[in-house]
């Protein structure tokens, strides 16, 4: 698949999605391709978020996208500015612009014009004035040289097919003493070549997953230090029994349950955090 072929296809997808109010990736329970079976608060809690942290949020800015919560570990604090690469509809611009307060700042990036759309109506709605959107991409981030004092991200990096200038733009746009906090899903096998194939499970966070120790690699390439992994969990594949990315796996590649299953212990979930020198 070429880049700008993976690129048109993932902006087609969540652009949908954007519109359907549905979600295709991450372990989701309910999706824009077939029916909910468990409420959509409930599938974010399971992936690390609280009570405290969706209090205020708006409606309809939780699409169900992510694979983990960035900002539980970011330890935010008042009048820092922050960047979310792959904001879709804000919800984790809108928690962490609670954290950093009036004089703070969230900077929400999105390639997506339906999400960048939806998501400024979700903070005019909710009366964010420290939250601002920009439409662009996340090899190059519409944003100024050390900007900001964290990078979050939410299941977006392994989208990308360029990962390696992610991390070079995340680097660039920092400070100089600046974090990184990132959600994403990584690989600790190969997965079969007709799925790293699909475009399908590409959009699902599947197939352009990296292997875990790669993906470490080029964070730490790019010049961050203290590179760790502060989560780990095992993808629920039992929660993908309806998410669009598995039945699109079962239909289009002839994937059974049981070697979706088998599957499990490839695909991780995990948190890391690093910083700019």
């Amino acid at each position: 698949m070429k880049d700008e072929d993976i690129r048109k296809s993932v902006r087609q997808g969540y652009g949908s999605i954007a519109k359907d109010q549905g979600s295709c990736c991450g372990p989701q329970a309910g999706s824009c391709c077939g029916p909910q079976t468990v409420s959509q608060e409930t599938i974010t809690k399971n992936i690390g978020y609280r009570d405290e942290d969706l209090q205020g949020v708006p409606e309809g800015a939780d699409l169900g996208l992510g694979c983990g919560n960035p900002i539980a570990l970011a330890s935010l604090k008042e009048g820092e500015t922050v960047v979310d690469l792959g904001s879709g509809a804000g919800l984790d611009c809108f928690i962490a612009a609670r954290q950093v307060g009036k004089s703070g700042k969230v900077i929400g990036i999105d390639m997506t014009v339906e999400m960048i759309e939806r998501a400024r109506e979700n903070a005019t709605k909710g009366g964010f004035d420290n939250v601002e959107f920009r439409l662009g991409e996340i090899e190059n981030l519409p944003v100024a040289d050390d900007a900001a004092d964290i990078i979050i991200s939410n299941c977006v990096i392994n989208l990308s097919p360029d990962k390696d200038r992610v991390f070079e733009e995340s680097y660039r746009v920092l400070k100089p003493g600046g974090r990184l906090m990132v959600s994403d899903i990584v690989l600790m096998k190969e997965l079969p070549a007709r799925i790293r194939q699909s475009i399908q499970a590409y959009i699902g966070c599947l197939s352009g997953a990296d292997m875990k120790s790669e993906y470490l690699r080029k964070i730490e390439h790019t010049g961050f230090q203290d590179v760790r992994i502060m989560e780990e969990n095992v993808f629920p594949v039992d929660l993908m029994q309806n998410d669009p990315t598995a039945q699109a796996l079962y239909k289009e590649l002839a994937v059974t349950p049981e070697e979706l299953e088998k599957l499990q212990d490839a695909i991780v979930s995990i948190r890391v955090s690093a910083k700019k020198p």
